[in-house]
């Protein structure tokens, strides 16, 4: 069984800066991949980025590219996703998830954290 806690969220003000992290516990293996997606209330959960296990393979949802980088440190069983330039759009509950490869669809992960909000406004 896979553990999954996120944390960094919290309110900022658009153009600010944010930085998640999604650690992992319990059954960890280093070919696991995570993606990050996020919900809006009212709205379905979308993806936001994904990272392969070894780190080397990267994707984006174009609505954040060039703004959000993800990346992963599997000495320390952690994916990071650095937000910058955040816009009020940005505002969602954000979850990490893992499955064995990076997928856009969120009913193909098997484990998920609890979430961690974050809250772009003025």
């Amino acid at each position: 069984q896979l553990q999954l806690v996120e944390s960094g969220g919290g309110l900022v003000q658009p153009g600010g800066s944010l930085r998640l992290s999604c650690a992992a516990s319990g059954f960890t293996k280093d070919y696991y991949a995570i993606g990050w997606f996020r919900q809006a209330p009212g709205k379905e959960r979308e993806g936001v980025s994904c990272i392969n296990s070894s780190g080397s393979s990267t994707n984006y949802a174009d609505s954040v590219k060039g703004r959000f980088t993800i990346s992963r440190d599997n000495a320390k069983n952690t994916v990071y996703l650095q937000m910058n330039s955040l816009k009020p759009e940005d505002t969602a509950v954000y979850y990490c998830a893992s499955r064995d490869r990076c997928s856009g669809d969120p009913f193909r992960y098997d484990y998920w954290g609890q979430g961690t909000q974050v809250t772009v406004s003025s």
